[in-house]
């Protein structure tokens, strides 16, 4: 075989372990993260939830996920050691607010109008907009139209004939 059909192979087997290689390191790094897990961290768990590790077992890391609830984890279900700085500001908002900064409202109450005047003043706008025809035809005139309908057919002579 000439070297030439060998080529793709050998790029192929290099390519593999290039990538096995970055896993492993990967593997490797998150296994030390969780290693030098202490009682007091703050973590985020594979799924996204905050918590404070309260106590670390060979497989196993008790997590106080609020005050006073704790929930046991397996050890590779930690995504993320988190430093005090950054745990505390995502979890308990300790956030620099700036005055530019916008503020967003917990509830809809900003977004409504708070008098009553201002809601009149919307129904009477309402009530000047023109009604669109959709092609539908009142209930009076539905059963006129069905009258006319029959007669017509009445006419044509597709009625009943006796």
């Amino acid at each position: 075989m000439s070297l030439v059909t060998l080529l793709p192979f050998i790029v192929l087997i290099g390519a593999m372990f290039l990538m096995t290689r970055s896993a492993k390191k990967k593997q490797q790094a998150a296994a030390q993260m969780r290693n030098d897990m202490q009682p007091g961290t703050g973590v985020r768990t594979i799924g996204g939830m905050y918590a404070t590790v309260k106590e670390i077992q060979d497989d196993t890391v008790l997590l106080e996920v609020a005050p006073g609830v704790h929930a046991i984890y397996a050890k590779n279900s930690i995504g993320a050691v988190l430093d005090d700085a950054e745990y505390n500001r995502i979890v308990h908002g300790d956030d620099d607010l700036k005055a530019d900064d916008a503020v967003v409202p917990d509830d809809a109450s900003s977004l409504t109008a708070t008098e009553t005047a201002d809601a009149d003043t919307e129904a009477a706008d309402d009530a000047d907009v023109a009604k669109i025809d959709l092609g539908k035809k009142a209930e009076g005139d539905a059963a006129e139209s069905k009258d006319s309908e029959v007669k017509d057919a009445k006419a044509d002579g597709e009625g009943d004939a006796k």
